[in-house]
Protein backbone atom coordinates (compact mmCIF):
# COMPACT_ATOMS: atom_id res chain seq x y z
CA UNK A 1 0.00 0.00 0.00
CA UNK A 2 1.37 3.69 -1.16
CA UNK A 3 -0.04 5.09 2.53
CA UNK A 4 1.25 8.61 1.66
CA UNK A 5 -1.48 8.65 -1.82
CA UNK A 6 -4.22 6.71 -0.08
CA UNK A 7 -4.43 8.23 3.22
CA UNK A 8 -6.17 11.56 4.08
CA UNK A 9 -4.93 14.15 6.90
CA UNK A 10 -7.84 12.96 8.88
CA UNK A 11 -6.84 9.11 8.54
CA UNK A 12 -2.96 9.95 8.90
CA UNK A 13 -3.93 11.96 12.55
CA UNK A 14 -6.11 8.54 13.62
CA UNK A 15 -3.43 6.12 12.67
CA UNK A 16 -0.68 8.27 14.06
CA UNK A 17 -2.31 8.42 17.41
CA UNK A 18 -2.85 4.69 17.53
CA UNK A 19 0.66 4.24 17.59
CA UNK A 20 1.36 5.84 19.74
CA UNK A 21 -0.92 4.01 21.97
CA UNK A 22 1.11 1.00 20.81
CA UNK A 23 4.10 2.73 22.44
CA UNK A 24 2.22 4.38 25.32
CA UNK A 25 2.29 1.06 27.55
CA UNK A 26 5.89 0.56 27.54
CA UNK A 27 6.73 3.92 27.10
CA UNK A 28 5.23 4.96 30.54
CA UNK A 29 5.85 1.48 32.41
CA UNK A 30 9.55 2.11 32.66
CA UNK A 31 10.26 5.21 33.66
CA UNK A 32 7.77 3.94 36.35
CA UNK A 33 9.63 1.04 37.25
CA UNK A 34 12.66 3.17 37.93
CA UNK A 35 11.00 6.31 39.34
CA UNK A 36 11.15 8.80 36.98
CA UNK A 37 8.57 10.80 35.49
CA UNK A 38 5.94 9.24 33.15
CA UNK A 39 4.66 12.71 31.76
CA UNK A 40 8.26 13.38 31.18
CA UNK A 41 9.07 10.37 29.47
CA UNK A 42 6.17 10.76 26.64
CA UNK A 43 7.75 13.64 26.10
CA UNK A 44 11.61 12.73 25.54
CA UNK A 45 10.18 9.66 23.44
CA UNK A 46 8.17 12.22 21.14
CA UNK A 47 11.00 14.79 21.14
CA UNK A 48 13.47 11.87 20.77
CA UNK A 49 11.35 10.31 17.91
CA UNK A 50 11.49 14.10 15.88
CA UNK A 51 14.99 14.26 16.53
CA UNK A 52 15.71 10.80 15.04
CA UNK A 53 13.49 12.05 11.88
CA UNK A 54 15.16 15.20 11.51
CA UNK A 55 18.72 13.45 11.25
CA UNK A 56 17.30 10.87 9.04
CA UNK A 57 15.35 12.89 6.84
CA UNK A 58 12.13 11.86 7.43
CA UNK A 59 12.60 8.76 5.53
CA UNK A 60 12.62 6.05 8.16
CA UNK A 61 9.03 5.39 10.12
CA UNK A 62 10.85 4.13 13.43
CA UNK A 63 9.28 5.31 16.72
CA UNK A 64 11.94 5.75 19.87
CA UNK A 65 9.96 5.05 22.81
CA UNK A 66 11.40 4.54 26.61
CA UNK A 67 14.58 1.43 26.63
CA UNK A 68 13.73 -1.54 28.94
CA UNK A 69 17.49 -2.31 28.50
CA UNK A 70 17.87 0.63 31.32
CA UNK A 71 15.60 -0.27 34.13
CA UNK A 72 17.94 -2.32 36.35
CA UNK A 73 21.10 -0.02 35.74
CA UNK A 74 19.25 3.32 36.29
CA UNK A 75 17.35 1.60 39.42
CA UNK A 76 21.14 0.97 40.60
CA UNK A 77 22.75 3.67 39.18
CA UNK A 78 20.46 6.02 41.38
CA UNK A 79 21.19 4.73 44.63
CA UNK A 80 24.89 4.94 43.79
CA UNK A 81 24.97 8.49 42.75
CA UNK A 82 21.82 10.32 42.40
CA UNK A 83 19.47 10.93 40.34
CA UNK A 84 21.03 14.25 38.39
CA UNK A 85 24.70 11.73 38.38
CA UNK A 86 22.37 9.08 36.68
CA UNK A 87 21.45 11.73 34.19
CA UNK A 88 24.83 12.67 33.17
CA UNK A 89 25.01 8.96 32.37
CA UNK A 90 22.54 8.65 29.98
CA UNK A 91 23.72 11.68 27.77
CA UNK A 92 27.12 9.52 27.98
CA UNK A 93 24.60 7.21 26.07
CA UNK A 94 24.16 9.19 23.34
CA UNK A 95 27.72 10.01 22.92
CA UNK A 96 28.57 6.21 22.40
CA UNK A 97 25.69 5.67 20.10
CA UNK A 98 27.81 9.15 17.98
CA UNK A 99 31.14 7.59 18.41
CA UNK A 100 29.54 4.06 16.34
CA UNK A 101 27.57 6.60 13.93
CA UNK A 102 31.47 7.98 12.97
CA UNK A 103 32.73 4.61 13.29
CA UNK A 104 29.88 3.16 10.40
CA UNK A 105 30.50 6.01 8.44
CA UNK A 106 34.20 5.69 8.48
CA UNK A 107 34.42 2.03 7.84
CA UNK A 108 30.78 1.04 6.34
CA UNK A 109 28.38 -1.51 7.06
CA UNK A 110 30.67 -4.27 7.06
CA UNK A 111 32.43 -2.87 9.81
CA UNK A 112 29.34 -3.37 12.08
CA UNK A 113 28.49 -6.83 10.37
CA UNK A 114 31.53 -7.97 11.48
CA UNK A 115 31.28 -6.43 14.96
CA UNK A 116 27.56 -7.37 15.66
CA UNK A 117 27.08 -10.63 12.59
CA UNK A 118 23.42 -11.88 13.03
CA UNK A 119 24.34 -14.87 15.07
CA UNK A 120 24.96 -11.83 17.86
CA UNK A 121 22.12 -9.87 16.64
CA UNK A 122 19.19 -12.05 16.59
CA UNK A 123 19.21 -13.90 20.09
CA UNK A 124 20.07 -10.39 21.53
CA UNK A 125 16.79 -9.05 20.33
CA UNK A 126 14.51 -12.15 20.98
CA UNK A 127 16.27 -11.96 24.90
CA UNK A 128 15.03 -8.78 25.06
CA UNK A 129 11.72 -9.78 23.31
CA UNK A 130 11.61 -12.73 25.79
CA UNK A 131 11.85 -10.60 28.44
CA UNK A 132 9.16 -8.24 28.27
CA UNK A 133 6.80 -10.83 27.29
CA UNK A 134 6.01 -11.74 30.77
CA UNK A 135 4.97 -7.92 31.84
CA UNK A 136 2.20 -8.77 28.81
CA UNK A 137 0.98 -12.22 29.94
CA UNK A 138 0.93 -10.44 33.86
CA UNK A 139 -1.27 -7.95 32.63
CA UNK A 140 -3.41 -10.80 30.95
CA UNK A 141 -3.72 -12.87 33.79
CA UNK A 142 -5.86 -9.49 35.99
CA UNK A 143 -8.57 -10.57 33.59
CA UNK A 144 -8.20 -13.27 30.93
CA UNK A 145 -11.59 -12.36 29.30
CA UNK A 146 -11.55 -8.86 28.71
CA UNK A 147 -7.41 -9.54 27.64
CA UNK A 148 -8.97 -11.99 24.79
CA UNK A 149 -11.74 -9.77 23.79
CA UNK A 150 -9.29 -7.10 23.20
CA UNK A 151 -6.99 -9.34 21.29
CA UNK A 152 -9.59 -10.84 19.24
CA UNK A 153 -11.25 -7.68 18.37
CA UNK A 154 -7.58 -6.26 17.10
CA UNK A 155 -7.69 -9.62 14.81
CA UNK A 156 -10.48 -9.32 13.32
CA UNK A 157 -10.34 -6.15 12.70
CA UNK A 158 -7.11 -6.67 10.80
CA UNK A 159 -8.22 -9.43 8.74
CA UNK A 160 -11.97 -8.66 8.21
CA UNK A 161 -12.30 -4.83 8.34
CA UNK A 162 -12.92 -2.97 5.43
CA UNK A 163 -11.71 0.60 4.69
CA UNK A 164 -11.05 2.54 8.15
CA UNK A 165 -11.41 -0.12 10.33
CA UNK A 166 -8.28 -1.84 8.88
CA UNK A 167 -6.32 0.47 9.25
CA UNK A 168 -7.07 0.69 13.01
CA UNK A 169 -7.00 -2.27 14.36
CA UNK A 170 -5.35 -1.76 17.66
CA UNK A 171 -7.68 0.99 17.99
CA UNK A 172 -10.16 -1.26 17.73
CA UNK A 173 -8.95 -3.59 20.33
CA UNK A 174 -8.54 -1.14 22.62
CA UNK A 175 -12.18 0.29 22.26
CA UNK A 176 -13.95 -2.71 22.48
CA UNK A 177 -11.41 -4.01 25.15
CA UNK A 178 -12.86 -0.55 27.17
CA UNK A 179 -16.68 -0.85 26.30
CA UNK A 180 -16.94 -4.28 27.81
CA UNK A 181 -14.35 -3.51 30.76
CA UNK A 182 -16.72 -0.82 31.86
CA UNK A 183 -19.87 -3.07 31.17
CA UNK A 184 -18.08 -5.73 33.15
CA UNK A 185 -18.01 -3.21 35.72
CA UNK A 186 -14.00 -3.68 36.31
CA UNK A 187 -13.34 -0.13 35.35
CA UNK A 188 -12.53 2.20 38.25
CA UNK A 189 -13.41 5.57 36.78
CA UNK A 190 -12.31 7.56 40.16
CA UNK A 191 -8.79 8.47 38.80
CA UNK A 192 -9.99 9.42 35.54
CA UNK A 193 -12.10 11.81 37.33
CA UNK A 194 -9.44 12.60 39.67
CA UNK A 195 -6.59 13.21 37.24
CA UNK A 196 -5.90 16.34 36.23
CA UNK A 197 -6.20 17.16 32.49
CA UNK A 198 -3.11 18.63 32.12
CA UNK A 199 0.47 17.29 33.13
CA UNK A 200 3.81 19.21 33.03
CA UNK A 201 7.31 17.09 32.80
CA UNK A 202 9.24 16.91 35.89
CA UNK A 203 12.55 17.86 34.31
CA UNK A 204 15.96 17.12 35.66
CA UNK A 205 19.04 18.69 35.60
CA UNK A 206 21.89 16.41 35.11
CA UNK A 207 24.72 16.86 36.96
CA UNK A 208 28.38 15.13 36.08
CA UNK A 209 29.31 12.20 37.73
CA UNK A 210 32.44 10.56 36.35
CA UNK A 211 30.76 7.24 38.21
CA UNK A 212 27.70 7.26 36.61
CA UNK A 213 29.44 7.50 32.89
CA UNK A 214 31.49 4.73 33.45
CA UNK A 215 28.76 2.42 35.36
CA UNK A 216 26.02 3.17 32.20
CA UNK A 217 28.50 3.21 29.31
CA UNK A 218 28.61 -0.87 28.70
CA UNK A 219 25.02 -0.71 28.95
CA UNK A 220 24.83 0.90 25.94
CA UNK A 221 25.73 -2.32 23.70
CA UNK A 222 22.77 -4.31 23.97
CA UNK A 223 20.42 -1.50 22.51
CA UNK A 224 22.58 -0.53 20.17
CA UNK A 225 22.48 -4.35 18.94
CA UNK A 226 18.50 -4.23 19.16
CA UNK A 227 18.82 -0.54 16.92
CA UNK A 228 20.74 -2.59 13.91
CA UNK A 229 17.87 -5.60 14.50
CA UNK A 230 15.40 -2.90 14.38
CA UNK A 231 16.23 -1.06 11.58
CA UNK A 232 16.98 -4.47 9.30
CA UNK A 233 13.20 -5.30 10.36
CA UNK A 234 11.32 -2.22 9.10
CA UNK A 235 13.72 -2.78 5.73
CA UNK A 236 11.44 -5.74 5.61
CA UNK A 237 8.15 -4.01 6.25
CA UNK A 238 8.78 -1.30 4.19
CA UNK A 239 10.92 -3.13 1.66
CA UNK A 240 13.57 -0.47 1.51
CA UNK A 241 16.94 -0.19 2.71
CA UNK A 242 17.61 2.25 5.43
CA UNK A 243 20.66 1.13 6.04
CA UNK A 244 22.01 2.58 3.06
CA UNK A 245 19.48 5.50 2.60
CA UNK A 246 19.48 7.43 4.66
CA UNK A 247 22.09 4.98 6.38
CA UNK A 248 22.54 3.15 9.13
CA UNK A 249 25.52 6.45 10.38
CA UNK A 250 22.52 8.63 10.39
CA UNK A 251 19.68 6.42 12.29
CA UNK A 252 22.18 5.72 15.10
CA UNK A 253 23.23 9.55 15.76
CA UNK A 254 19.51 10.05 15.68
CA UNK A 255 19.03 7.68 18.12
CA UNK A 256 21.99 8.70 20.34
CA UNK A 257 21.16 12.40 19.57
CA UNK A 258 17.58 11.39 21.07
CA UNK A 259 19.24 9.80 24.60
CA UNK A 260 21.17 13.08 24.72
CA UNK A 261 17.80 14.90 24.81
CA UNK A 262 16.28 12.56 27.19
CA UNK A 263 19.69 13.02 29.53
CA UNK A 264 19.47 16.93 29.57
CA UNK A 265 15.65 16.92 30.71
CA UNK A 266 15.40 14.40 32.96
CA UNK A 267 13.97 11.50 30.66
CA UNK A 268 14.36 7.98 30.44
CA UNK A 269 17.12 6.85 27.48
CA UNK A 270 14.64 6.11 24.35
CA UNK A 271 15.48 3.63 22.16
CA UNK A 272 13.77 2.26 18.60
CA UNK A 273 10.50 0.39 19.20
CA UNK A 274 9.63 -3.12 17.36
CA UNK A 275 5.91 -2.96 18.57
CA UNK A 276 5.03 -0.19 16.58
CA UNK A 277 7.47 -1.52 13.50
CA UNK A 278 4.93 -4.31 14.34
CA UNK A 279 2.28 -2.28 14.22
CA UNK A 280 3.49 -0.49 10.67
CA UNK A 281 3.32 -4.29 9.73
CA UNK A 282 -0.01 -5.13 10.58
CA UNK A 283 -2.00 -2.13 8.93
CA UNK A 284 0.68 -1.78 5.99
CA UNK A 285 1.33 2.51 7.17
CA UNK A 286 4.63 2.83 6.10
CA UNK A 287 4.47 6.56 5.69
CA UNK A 288 7.04 8.18 8.45
CA UNK A 289 4.57 11.53 8.61
CA UNK A 290 2.07 9.12 10.80
CA UNK A 291 4.90 8.19 12.90
CA UNK A 292 5.82 11.92 13.80
CA UNK A 293 2.53 12.40 14.51
CA UNK A 294 2.42 10.30 16.77
CA UNK A 295 5.47 11.53 18.40
CA UNK A 296 3.57 15.03 18.39
CA UNK A 297 0.56 13.67 20.07
CA UNK A 298 3.03 12.37 22.75
CA UNK A 299 4.49 15.16 23.62
CA UNK A 300 1.50 17.34 23.90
Amino acid sequence: MDSKKSLSPAQKTIVGVQFLFVAFGATVLVPLLVGLDPSTALFTAGLGTLIFHLVTKGKVPIFLGSSFAFVAPIIKATELYGLPGTMSGLVAVGAVYGLMSALVKWRGIGFIKTLFPPVVIGPVIILIGLSLAGSGVNMAKENWPLALIALLTAILASLLGKGMIKLIPIFCGIIVGYIAGAVFGVIDFEPIVAAPWFAFPQFVKPELSWGAVIFMIPVTIAPIIEHIGDVYAINEVTGKDFVKDPGLHRTMLGDGLACVAAGLIGGHPVTTYSEVTGAISLTKITDPTVIRIAAVTGIV
